[in-house]
């Protein structure tokens, strides 16, 4: 998923690989390594059911001001210490599984 399409009170709109739009609550910002990583939450498609999975993607600037691009994260470690970090941080306010 790349691309920023629309931002609207805490909701992103990204495209997937197959263009397709999909929504995302904005959850938070966390910065791991010096570099900046957003964990949002799929909204669900009306009448679909949520299964509560964020999704973690690396913040990157484009050559335009104006425009950010996610990238998905492949390493394992990283976004395990990056979902720690955001539980960590909302222990309080999410109840996490496992």
């Amino acid at each position: 998923m790349d691309e920023n399409v629309e931002l609207d009170d805490n909701i992103i709109v990204l495209n997937d690989d197959e263009g397709h739009e999909v929504k995302f609550e904005f959850l938070d910002l966390i910065k791991y390594e010096e570099e900046d990583y957003v964990v949002l939450l799929p909204v669900p498609e009306e009448g679909a059911e949520e299964d509560n999975e964020v999704v973690i993607l690396k913040l990157e600037e484009t050559e335009s001001e104006d425009e950010e691009s996610y990238v998905s994260v492949d390493d394992e470690e990283t976004l395990s210490a990056v979902f720690e970090i955001f539980k960590e941080k909302f222990k309080d306010e999410f109840n996490f599984e496992g």
